[in-house]
């Protein structure tokens, strides 16, 4: 029996039962199906299926598929034939590396997804599929969505420079366009992440807790002096830390209580948290700051691992202007990374990074998602990804979440 290709459009109000009642007229001539894909926006309904049949049934199928949508009256439906050759073609490009590109904002214009989808066909890329991740926007009441993303599905071949180069013309996309953006390959890694760790001042925190620490003794002046000129690369970070902890000497433990319990969190913090310990990732802070505030978000958020710096406090309650241990640094925290993944038994491409600081390169580069968050241009271009535009619950839709699997506190 000889067999034939054609793929069938169906476009039209969408109604219950469409998709049953076409396959039931398919199914009953033994049609097999190559492909299939449906998409409804606003109730309107668009199905491709791509079938092989064999040649004498092929008439009767179009024939009574017809008269069914007809009767519908809102929907229409078209036929077009697909020789074995293009089948081929077709299907020898589906092999092809696949890319997911996730666009974030406040809301997306079409001068924003334009941006992007300059970028994608400027680098020969495909898009077999466009999925909004975020609920549907209210316009009488815009103050309840507070951020919008899609997610493109891409096919294509990209070298090595190219994807670097595709990465810096994202990166400066973002920039002009005010959005923020995930360029990741689709594998394995991506849909089976494990370990997310994150920088904690200006990240998981809105604050620095050494200024902080600061403006309580008085010492804010010549502390920040000191920051500005480890920025000016006049002095490297642990020569400036150590000059900083000294300005604290005297201060009282009991100051840095009270600065933990009112710790600005970052907005996104609480609905990220709970997903990610819904879903069993283990988390980590990893920071240039202090264990005394690490450990106070490590009991608010059930984290797993905290490294940071430890302040030595002397028998009278107050700081010596030392601190005890090793420097976490932006090399120490690379290096933390990979120990708790190997601990963990977690692959390096299954791990996530989230961090503002010149110090959070190292980790950033070193995860298999390293995310710049609201950090300043000089670390988002040495990232590969950024958010910069809503809170960090944004994490979420780069790993691929989106808020219909989500309730309304965050969790499954």
């Amino acid at each position: 029996m000889k067999q034939e290709q054609i793929l069938i459009h169906i476009s039209g109000q969408d109604r219950v039962g469409l998709t049953a009642s076409i396959m039931e007229v398919l199914a009953k001539y033994d049609a097999q199906i190559l492909d299939l894909g449906q998409a409804v926006i606003h109730n309107t309904l668009t199905l491709g299926i791509l079938i092989r049949i064999g040649e004498e049934n092929s008439g009767q199928v179009m024939k009574e598929l017809l008269f069914k949508t007809t009767a519908w009256g809102s929907i229409s439906i078209g036929f077009e034939p697909i020789t074995d050759d293009d089948y081929e073609a077709w299907a020898g490009r589906q092999g092809r590396n696949r890319y997911i590109l996730t666009i974030i904002g406040r809301s997306l214009s079409a001068a924003q997804i334009q941006a992007a989808t300059d970028v994608i066909s400027r680098y020969g890329l495909n898009i077999d599929a466009i999925k909004r991740l975020t609920g549907r926007m209210s316009i009488m009441h815009p103050e309840r969505n507070v951020r919008a993303c899609v997610e493109f599905s891409l096919r294509g071949f990209l070298s090595a420079e190219d994807k670097e180069a595709m990465q810096k013309d994202l990166m400066q996309m973002g920039q002009e366009h005010g959005t923020d953006f995930s360029f990741q390959k689709d594998n394995i890694y991506r849909r089976m992440r494990r370990l997310i760790c994150f920088d904690m001042d200006s990240t998981l925190i809105q604050a620095e807790c050494i200024d902080e620490l600061a403006r309580r003794h008085g010492v804010y002046d010549q502390v920040a002096a000191i920051t500005e000129s480890a920025m000016r690369g006049e002095i490297d970070f642990k020569e400036s830390f150590t000059k900083r902890v000294a300005l604290l000497k005297g201060l009282d433990i009991s100051v840095m209580q009270d600065i933990a319990d009112h710790l600005p969190i970052t907005e996104g913090t609480d609905r990220l948290m709970s997903v990610l310990k819904t879903c069993g990732y283990k988390i980590a802070i990893l920071s240039g700051g202090f264990t005394f505030f690490g450990e106070y978000l490590q009991r608010k958020y059930s984290i797993d691992y905290v490294y940071a710096n430890e302040l030595e406090v002397g028998e009278d309650g107050k700081l010596t202007g030392r601190y005890v241990g090793e420097v976490v640094d932006g090399r120490r925290k690379a290096d933390l990374l990979k120990l708790i993944a190997q601990a963990e038994k977690v692959n390096l491409e299954q791990t996530i990074a989230v961090g503002d600081g010149a110090n959070d390169l190292p980790m950033l580069n070193e995860a298999g998602l390293g995310i710049a968050f609201h950090a300043k241009p000089r670390v988002k271009a040495g990232a590969k990804q950024s958010i910069s535009t809503i809170g960090l619950d944004g994490v979420l839709y780069f790993i691929g979440f989106k808020d219909s699997q989500l309730g309304e506190h965050g969790v499954l």
